[in-house]
C-alpha cells in the first residue's frame, strides 16, 4: 500500500493549481489531506470524489473556512469516524478515523499552539486525548496515523534548532509527548528507513525564501504502531513537490 499525507494549506486554491495533479500520479492507496479550509459544497464538485476512491470530507464546525482534512482511499472502510471521542477536542475539523480490514487509520491535523498558552495548552490535552483514543482502538488492530503534527521532534527535524527553542513547535514540552508517544510503541516511519538523515523538511514558512534555501521544519508524520514496523517498505518526502508551504509526505506497506 501506498499512503501519502498532505497539509495543502487551502484546497481550493491547490486544487486550481497545476501542482494539483501530484494527485493522478502517484496513485496512492490513501491520501490524507489536512488544513483544506473547505466546506464541501465550496468544493469544485469534480475533487470531491474522485474516481476509484471512497472520499470523506470533514470541516469546521465552529468556523467555516479554517482547518478542516478530507481522505481518499481506493479500499472500502469498514468504518468512517470523525473527531475525537472527548467533546472538549470536537468541532474543529481535526481527525477522521478510517477502520480499514488490516489497521485503523487517522488522519489528523493537530493543533497549533503558537497563538498563546491557552492554545498551547488546547494542543498538549489534544495531543493526550488522540493518544488515548489510539490505544484504546489499539486493541483490535494497529494504528497508523499520519498528518500535520505541528511538532518537530528533535534538533535534527528543522533548520535553526538554538533559535526555536522557546517557539511553540519545539517546544521541550511538545518534543516531550512525541517522546511519549513513541515510547508506547509508535514507530516514525521516516527516522525507521532513512536514520538520521538531515535537512529533511516537510514545511517552510513562505517568508525570506525559506523553502529555496531549504530553512525548514519536518512536523508532517507518518506514524505506525510497533505491530507493523515489518511491513515498513519505505518512507519519504516528496520535498519537490509545490502548491503549498507544506509538502506531501509518504509511506510504503507491504
Amino acid at each position: 500500500m501506498h499512503l501519502y499525507s498532505w497539509n495543502v494549506n487551502g484546497f481550493r486554491s491547490l486544487c486550481a493549481k497545476d501542482e494539483w495533479s501530484w494527485f493522478q500520479r502517484v496513485k496512492a492507496d490513501v491520501v490524507g489531506l489536512q488544513e483544506v479550509k473547505a466546506e464541501l459544497e465550496q468544493v469544485p464538485e469534480e475533487y470531491r470524489s474522485p474516481d476509484g476512491y471512497h472520499s470523506s470530507w470533514f470541516s469546521a464546525a465552529k468556523k467555516r473556512g479554517y482547518s478542516g482534512v478530507a481522505t481518499f482511499s481506493r479500499v472500502q472502510p469498514l468504518a468512517v469516524n470523525f473527531d475525537l471521542p472527548d467533546p472538549a477536542f470536537q468541532g474543529e475539523g481535526r481527525l477522521i478515523h478510517l477502520e480499514l480490514p488490516d489497521f485503523h487509520y487517522f488522519n489528523v491535523y493537530f493543533p497549533n499552539g503558537q497563538k498563546d498558552e491557552e492554545r498551547l495548552a488546547y494542543k498538549l490535552g489534544f495531543y493526550d486525548a488522540f493518544l488515548a483514543h489510539a490505544e484504546a482502538l489499539r486493541k483490535s488492530k494497529p494504528i497508523v496515523v499520519c498528518g500535520d503534527f505541528n511538532t518537530a521532534h528533535r534538533p535534527i527535524d528543522l533548520a535553526r534548532p538554538r533559535e526555536n527553542e522557546k517557539t511553540s513547535g519545539f517546544l521541550p514540552i511538545e518534543r516531550e509527548w512525541l517522546d511519549r508517544f513513541i515510547s508506547h510503541g509508535y514507530v516514525d516511519s521516516f527516522r525507521h528507513v532513512h536514520g538520521d538523515e538531515a535537512g529533511a523538511y516537510s514545511w517552510w514558512s513562505f517568508r525570506a525564501r525559506a523553502r529555496e534555501r531549504n530553512v525548514g521544519w519536518r512536523i508532517d508524520y507518518f506514524f505506525v504502531s510497533e505491530e507493523l514496523k515489518p511491513r515498513i517498505r519505505d518512507a519519504w518526502i516528496s520535498a519537490e513537490v509545490t502548491g503549498s508551504d507544506h509538502c506531501p509526505v509518504g509511506l510504503e506497506l507491504a
